[in-house]
């Protein structure tokens, strides 16, 4: 073959042919011959490492680097070759993508990173894919070890070191183009400085009565205005509005302060306006109205006046309570009228509620009360 001949795109044949020639006329001649007829060879070939550097000329790294290591694996293997190891352009393939992934491995990280946790980092990523597919969702920590048989530890240094594989660039432009990324950092998190009152206000809500907690909820997550609770709870709009304003001063003064302030619960005024009425019926059975809301400011007076009326009523008859005008019910009063129906019940008496309203209805069932409930 004449010493300047470069074919552009040798068939695999003839690069077969050209590296069987090429060590068959090595072993015969001195050195100076041996090394012209090695450059002519490696020259000839030159075509199929550069069409194999092309594969990644889409990859980070600059497309020249990547041509000059494909054509030093070419020389490895024209100087490596042995006739009887079969094909040389299935060696030289396989010694040239053997070079560009060394390359990759040890120069496409931003930072530099131990080989092991390289392999541990790649090994982990495909682990994450196969879990999210199985899972739908991130798997944790814990999930990742146990798939790829590793201590959480090591799957922890796995993924911070993956963060090391590309870098970006403080400089890099952002946007319109007209900032750069370096000034996104360090600006302050507003957010950050409400985590504190987030906390504190978390613990004030569970403090809360359920009735103002719930108007509370109403209010200002559910969006709904104080007409609309009004009518939920079956109190009037006035009443909300108090109840709202009460429970907001508390919250405020409870924030500002380093020791909680008391909680004052319903003045006198609505304390004194819970009404029980008792009256025999002709049939024989004792009605009882209740007028008003129940909660923890009165529902012992409830339970006081309605373990009078059972003490008062003959043995046997029946009691119907009736709690149309009670639109308020708290834990409280489901704990008196839970007592009520235990002294009605060591007396022989049995004690029905009639006429609750859909919220008052909804708590007692959700308290165990469903066996006194009347249509």
């Amino acid at each position: 073959m004449p010493a300047n001949t470069t074919p552009t795109a040798a068939p695999r044949d003839d690069l077969d042919e050209i590296a069987e020639r090429y060590a068959a006329e090595r072993a015969g001649c001195d050195r100076t011959r041996a090394r012209r007829l090695r450059d002519e060879t490696i020259e000839a070939m030159l075509p199929m490492a550069d069409r194999l550097a092309r594969r990644y000329r889409f990859s980070r790294e600059p497309v020249d680097d990547v041509r000059q290591v494909a054509r030093l694996g070419l020389v490895k293997a024209v100087e490596r070759y042995q006739p009887e190891r079969g094909s040389f352009t299935a060696y030289a393939v396989s010694i040239i993508l053997g070079e560009m992934k060394r390359h990759f491995r040890d120069h496409g990280w931003s930072v530099h990173v131990p080989r092991r946790l390289q392999e541990l980092a790649l090994v982990v990523n495909r682990a994450r894919q196969d879990l999210v597919n199985e899972l739908h969702r991130w798997p944790t920590d814990d999930e990742l070890a146990e798939r790829c048989d590793l201590d959480p530890a090591d799957v922890r240094a796995a993924r911070a070191c993956g963060a090391g594989h590309r870098a970006l660039s403080l400089n890099q432009p952002v946007g319109d183009g007209t900032d750069e990324l370096g000034n996104l950092f360090g600006a302050a998190d507003r957010e950050m400085d409400l985590v504190s009152d987030r906390l504190t206000l978390a613990g004030l809500l569970d403090r809360l009565p359920a009735r103002e907690l719930r108007i509370l909820t109403l209010r200002f997550y559910g969006e709904r205005t104080q007409a609309e609770i009004a009518e939920e709870l079956g109190i009037s709009q006035m009443h909300v509005s108090r109840l709202l304003s009460r429970t907001l001063v508390w919250l405020r003064e409870a924030m500002l302060s380093d020791t909680l302030p008391p909680w004052r619960g319903a003045t006198e005024e609505e304390s004194e306006s819970l009404t029980v009425v008792a009256r025999p019926d002709p049939d024989g059975r004792l009605h009882v109205r209740v007028f008003g809301e129940v909660d923890r400011d009165n529902a012992d007076r409830l339970r006081t006046a309605l373990l009078a009326t059972v003490a008062r009523a003959r043995p046997g008859a029946p009691v119907v309570l009736d709690l149309t005008r009670m639109p308020m019910l708290d834990a409280a009063g489901v704990a008196a009228l839970l007592a009520v129906r235990e002294a009605a019940r060591a007396r022989g008496i049995r004690v029905t509620a009639a006429g609750l309203q859909p919220f008052v209805r909804r708590v007692a069932e959700i308290a165990g009360l469903r066996e006194l409930l009347t249509p």
